[in-house]
């Protein structure tokens, strides 16, 4: 049985978190093995990387210094658990990849897309998910969301490094999602994230049964390290 990788993505206060989790019993259930990661982060290295990079009381630093940091908690996660994983035929999922950074650091920060698309083959040597489920949700509902609060007209006011961006910022990541999901439709599905939990859930279903019902005449996402 061949392994899987599934990665979720979405703008802030998409349900990632709580999704992942979902689909992973899902899977469990049917029989299959299963290991949860994120990113940043998925490994001892790359989670003290995350905490890092997401401190809010770094305010000072550079978004090429986040930028590097990401880059580096991707290199050890592809290699230390994601290959290996999908080779004993296991199915990873994870939040957050390589489409994170093209979104936050891209659309979001200004980096330019064709760099940052030669920075991910770098760290991941190739690597990419057999499916992408874009969680997808208008920016000010998901800051709401996060935060549990009306926080969205300006400022977050609080919340990790990312999260605290203005309004404007959390827009151009959604605006850069959708982007992405044009252009790669095969492997980006979009999920509408404005339902209830289980109306989302139930989508990420069909769009992950799908992918197992073509096992076995599908590519798989991991290419070896050159």
């Amino acid at each position: 049985m061949k392994g899987k990788f599934i990665s979720i993505e979405g703008p802030e206060g998409c349900g990632k978190s709580t999704q992942s989790e979902i689909l992973v019993k899902y899977l469990k259930e049917k029989g299959r093995e299963v290991i949860l990661t994120r990113e940043p982060g998925g490994t001892r290295v790359g989670e003290q990387i995350r905490s890092l990079v997401l401190d809010a009381k770094y305010e000072e630093m550079e978004p090429l210094t986040e930028l590097l940091l990401m880059a580096a908690s991707r290199a050890q996660h592809v290699l230390e658990k994601i290959m290996p994983a999908v080779a004993q035929g296991k199915v990873i999922v994870c939040s957050r990849f390589t489409d994170a950074t093209i979104t936050y650091q891209g659309y979001g920060r200004g980096f330019n897309r064709d760099l940052l698309k030669t920075m991910n083959s770098i760290a991941t040597g190739g690597v990419m998910p057999d499916l992408t489920l874009l969680i997808d949700i208008d920016a000010r509902t998901g800051l709401r969301r996060a935060f549990g609060v009306e926080k969205a007209e300006a400022k977050s006011g609080e919340g990790d490094r990312l999260e605290s961006e203005d309004i404007g910022f959390h827009e151009r990541v959604r605006y850069g999602y959708l982007e992405l999901a044009k252009a790669e439709p095969e492997r980006i599905r979009v999920i509408d994230g404005s339902g209830t939990i289980e109306q989302v859930s139930a989508a990420i279903r069909r769009e992950v049964d799908a992918l197992l019902a073509r096992e076995g005449a599908g590519r798989g996402g991991v290419t070896q390290w050159r």
